[in-house]
């Protein structure tokens, strides 16, 4: 893991400025979004990436692409987080108060 951030660390810091930018710019949604059948079958899936990750059953290239490919998929979801966080600061500052006109 150490191996993973100091080599890819270049590649780690791109994948969560493109979180930032892609929570920055993403418009907030009003529609029903992902059932909550399917968020659990998500959550099911990246758990039992990680755990094959963690558990290292995953052996030689294939193992160290899943390594690499998780590591910056939660880079991406932190950067998407802030990013969202920010704007949301932002856009709530611009807004009036709620009783003023």
């Amino acid at each position: 893991m150490p191996y993973l951030l100091s080599f890819h660390w270049g590649w780690l810091i791109g994948s969560l400025l493109l979180g930032l930018a892609m929570g920055w710019i993403s418009v907030v949604q009003r529609g029903n979004g992902t059932s909550k059948a399917t968020a659990r079958w998500l959550a099911v899936l990246v758990a039992a990436l990680v755990g094959v990750a963690l558990g290292r059953v995953v052996p030689g290239r294939f193992g160290y692409w899943l390594d690499l490919g998780l590591i910056m998929f939660a880079c991406y979801l932190v950067g998407c987080t802030i990013g969202a966080w920010l704007r949301d600061i932002v856009v709530s500052r611009s807004q009036p108060a709620p009783g003023a006109s």
